[in-house]
């Protein structure tokens, strides 16, 4: 697996997790990127997600910059590169592998404090999203925004499936779960307008 350390656990739970990084790794990670979680020890346990949230909380010292007139490049640059407040990434969980099989089920214990979140390579996107499975994971979150998360991750989905018609499968897989929740679906269907291939 070829991946790209993207921060370290802050908080889990069964249904999802927070990870943190320094502002200068925030260029790697992505809404609606799949990541993964390795818990140390435990090389053949992954838990898969979604980043759902980037956020990135205030501190006194940028509470002060912001009201400051003139903030010089060097203090922007410190601010920046040398920030001791995380980038926070919420991450939904969408499966986990055990024993190299993947599962579309919430995992059986979440990662642990401190365990390296990665951004996952392409070869494990089409791997991980073979089936459709976990999207009863992504259209069932209660503090995303559905439509928004299905569609940037179809569309990173899609650059990693060589074969063209795996939107066309995903859309109809999205419309037969929402058939019966006009709403979401029209929501979930309009995001997915901007990114068809």
């Amino acid at each position: 697996m070829t991946t790209y350390e993207i921060g370290r656990l802050l908080r889990a739970g069964t249904t999802g997790f927070v990870a943190g990084c320094r502002v200068s790794q925030l260029s790697i990670p992505s809404f609606g990127s799949l990541v993964v979680a390795e818990p140390e020890g435990n090389e053949n346990y992954k838990i898969y997600g979604l980043i759902h949230d980037i956020h990135i909380d205030d501190d006194g010292l940028v509470r002060q910059l912001v009201t400051s007139e003139n903030v010089s490049d060097a203090v922007m640059n410190d601010n920046r590169v040398n920030r001791i407040v995380p980038v926070e990434m919420s991450v939904l969980a969408v499966g986990y592998e055990q024993d190299g099989k993947i599962f579309h089920l919430l995992p059986p214990r979440p990662p642990l404090s401190l365990d390296v979140i990665y951004k996952c390579d392409e070869k494990d996107i089409a791997r991980f999203t073979e089936r459709f499975g976990y999207f009863r994971h992504i259209l069932n979150a209660k503090d995303a925004p559905i439509g928004d998360v299905m569609a940037a991750h179809i569309l990173q989905a899609q650059s990693a499936h060589k074969d063209k018609g795996w939107q066309e499968r995903a859309t109809q897989e999205v419309i037969t779960l929402l058939r019966d929740d006009y709403p979401t679906l029209m929501a979930v269907l309009g995001a997915l307008s901007d990114v068809s291939v």
